[in-house]
């Protein structure tokens, strides 16, 4: 036992990013995934490959999506999308948060900024 290096090793894929997010509470908002995906700015197409990857890698069904068209269409987040949205959000603000604080702890007095990374100042 004494004298071993252990390693720490995460077996799970963080895959959702904002983007994800957005067009999940947008299909919710709207009932509709063309909706959603109009209001986000993906096409029709790319959010419906994002929808089926995201479920297909999560093994469960986010949202509820009924055929029809227009008139009688519509998708919304079934129980397990609200749960997995609201659970999944509030896992990236403690990961955020998380990693500012090592961030600060390594690297002292460099900014960061959400955006695009750490940064040192006006000119660097």
């Amino acid at each position: 036992m004494h004298g071993r290096e252990y390693r720490l090793a995460i077996r799970h894929k963080v895959w959702l990013d904002v983007g994800g997010t957005d067009l999940l509470r947008a299909i919710d908002a709207t009932g509709s995934v063309r909706a959603a995906a109009q209001s986000v700015g993906w096409s029709y197409r790319h959010a419906l490959a994002y929808l089926d990857n995201a479920e297909r890698m999560l093994r469960r069904a986010l949202v509820e999506r009924t055929r029809g068209g227009q008139e009688r269409g519509g998708a919304r987040l079934n129980a397990e999308g609200r749960d997995f949205l609201r659970r999944y959000s509030r896992f990236r603000r403690k990961t955020q948060a998380a990693v500012r604080a090592l961030y600060r702890a390594a690297f002292g007095g460099a900014r960061w900024s959400s955006a695009d990374g750490p940064r040192r100042g006006r000119g660097a």
